[in-house]
């Protein structure tokens, strides 16, 4: 099948005043696409298949995570209009595809089932970006920019590498030598490197000031009002949820966070007393609520800690107004703590 959904209606569009969420969008695609085309995705893109994708990756030890190979397939997707609403006209999956629509293009339109657990990016994105083939994007005023340039945006996106891409189009017999070359140390640390500069020059030009939040609330907020309690990880980047350093001190303080587990921005614990403390920093949604609160409570007690604590932090008065002018949803008997007010948390007794 040959470039045969580029010419479908753009998905946006189709469904723009449906209000419907991502994985019903992508139900509805697929649904379209096999009542006309008889399939939802096509055999090959770019000129790859599954196999082929499947062949490379023995290359690296990967063959067997078919999650990554799924992974790999979708972005390849050049025939799939980019699920963005802003995106560039005529921008596909290729050109940069978030964690969610990667989620729901392995699970719903690859496989028709459900969706897959966004938590699950450990295993079918990592294992290929921390190698260079998978490339951090951000969908910024109109374009696809290096980098994961603000903390847990939704336009936080991945591509492949141009050139595991070029790797991945190439012939049979042509392919294997500039794949091992691609995968030559040496290479490999070049192409991070110069990867982690175009995402720090981009992310330094459009900030949010979301992980400059919870920076201060480490900085400045737990040493005042959570004296004697220890950092033990902290989630101010779309990079690796979990950093090998912080999962060493998450398992000597018995409290390691699973992909099952709710993720805060910031994990604390007192070494004497045995007890948590999550911080979350709110500049667009993320307030500690009930959910939060329930999940967070559940992992204290499997871990047999002594108990929990919670606090969220605004930049602003104005900006805590609006928030709770509207959702309403910090739960009771939680902190909430304002960088422009800092001498001061406020506790929600209900």
């Amino acid at each position: 099948m040959t470039r045969v959904f580029v010419a479908s209606i753009q998905f946006s569009t189709l469904y723009a005043e449906m209000g419907m969420a991502l994985d019903g969008k992508v139900q509805g695609l697929r649904e379209r696409r096999v009542a006309e085309y008889g399939r939802a995705v096509s055999d090959q893109y770019q000129g790859v298949t599954k196999d082929k994708i499947r062949r490379v990756l023995r290359h690296l030890d990967l063959q067997g995570n078919n999650d990554l190979i799924d992974a790999v397939f979708a972005l390849l997707d050049d025939e799939t209009l980019s699920w963005f609403s802003k995106a560039p006209k005529g921008s596909t999956l290729s050109d940069g595809a978030s964690t969610a629509h990667l989620a729901c293009h392995i699970g719903i339109l690859q496989r028709g089932a459900g969706k897959l657990d966004r938590e699950g990016r450990d295993y079918w994105i990592k294992p290929l970006r921390d190698l260079g083939g998978i490339e951090a994007v951000t969908l910024d005023r109109g374009e696809f920019v290096p980098g994961h340039t603000k903390a847990k945006s939704p336009n936080s996106s991945y591509r492949l590498e141009a050139a595991f891409r070029e790797i991945l189009t190439a012939p049979d017999g042509e392919w294997q030598e500039s794949l091992d070359a691609w995968a030559a140390s040496e290479m490999a640390r070049e192409r991070l490197a110069f990867q982690a500069k175009m995402a720090a020059a981009a992310k330094a030009a459009s900030d949010t000031g979301h992980a400059a939040l919870i920076n201060d609330c480490v900085e400045y907020y737990a040493p005042r009002f959570l004296a004697g309690y220890e950092v033990l990880y902290v989630d101010d980047s779309d990079g690796d949820r979990i950093s090998p350093e912080e999962r060493a001190k998450m398992e000597a303080a018995g409290a390691v966070l699973t992909l099952a587990d709710p993720m805060p921005d910031v994990l604390l614990r007192h070494p004497e007393t045995d007890w948590l403390w999550v911080i979350e920093a709110v500049t667009s949604d993320g307030e500690v609520d009930a959910h939060k609160v329930k999940g967070m409570q559940a992992f204290a007690h499997r871990c047999g800690k002594a108990g929990v604590g919670f606090t969220t932090a605004y930049r602003t008065w104005k900006e805590a107004a609006a928030r709770q002018g509207a959702q309403r949803n910090v739960a009771v008997n939680t902190y909430i703590w304002i960088r422009d007010d800092p001498a001061k948390q406020l506790l929600l007794s209900g």
